[in-house]
């Protein structure tokens, strides 16, 4: 392949807020060249008109469909349509898909059984089956422009941050997270972070943003569960912490 990876951009505008289509493109440009970007609608709504300064702002081509029944969404069906015509046709290796919607999932399970990696944006009310199917999800509902940390992450979006109690509540990230741990653990029951990484990829959709933190390394040091080594260079390493043996 030459160049940068095509990214597709389709957005559900009818369950996406137009407020975060900026952080969005700027994420995907970290990915690739965003070179389709569409938006689908019944532009003729009034709930839609706050997109038309940011379809002008960021080059995004505004897709009618019209609503055949009352209480239906057509646009629906028109983006899974184009989905499937860009996938056979266009090829982009990435698509970028923007809604809260659980019935994009079969599209999603399909386009990444064809080699695509699918990037998923909606709300933390997202069901968790779409979310899943995602090579990785950002839920936008608190998305926000991160700030410096000196790791080359300034320019990428994170939610706001998530406490230490708030994390060790969070049963299933807790789980995630130590059986990514486990499974990549050597012999002395040390895990390069890299590898827990790649096992969480094999799991489940993650991204450590969601919780606030710009890097998995730090994510993990805020669990507060685990004891870290080399930490700040490409090899650092990472172990459950282990309880106080009794005196």
């Amino acid at each position: 392949m030459n160049g940068k990876p095509r990214v597709a951009l389709l957005i559900d505008a009818d369950n996406s807020p137009a407020s975060k289509i900026g952080l969005i493109l700027n994420e995907l440009s970290t990915i690739g060249e965003t070179n389709v970007r569409r938006a689908y609608g019944n532009w003729k709504k009034n709930e839609l008109k706050g997109w038309e300064e940011q379809l002008h702002e960021h080059a995004i081509r505004p897709m009618q469909q019209f609503d055949y029944s009352k209480g239906k969404n057509a646009s629906d069906m028109a983006m899974i349509i184009d989905a499937l015509d860009l996938l056979y046709t266009d090829k982009p290796e990435a698509f970028g898909i923007v809604s809260s919607d659980a019935d994009f999932t079969p599209l999603v399970m399909h386009l990444r059984a064809k080699g695509s990696a699918v990037y998923g944006f909606g709300a933390r009310k997202t069901p968790e089956a779409f979310v899943n199917a995602c090579s990785r999800f950002l839920f936008l509902d608190d998305l926000r422009p991160a700030a410096g940390d000196g790791e080359g992450e300034s320019e990428r979006p994170q939610a706001i941050r998530m406490s230490t109690a708030e994390l060790q509540k969070d049963r299933k990230l807790v789980e995630l997270l130590r059986n990514a741990v486990r499974s990549a653990e050597d012999d002395e029951g040390w895990s390069r972070v890299n590898e827990v990484r790649q096992q969480i990829g094999n799991q489940a959709s993650f991204d450590q943003r969601n919780y606030g933190y710009s890097t998995l390394t730090k994510l993990l040091a805020a669990t507060g569960l685990f004891e870290l080594a080399d930490e700040g260079k490409s090899n650092v390493s990472v172990r459950e912490k282990r309880a106080p043996r009794r005196k």
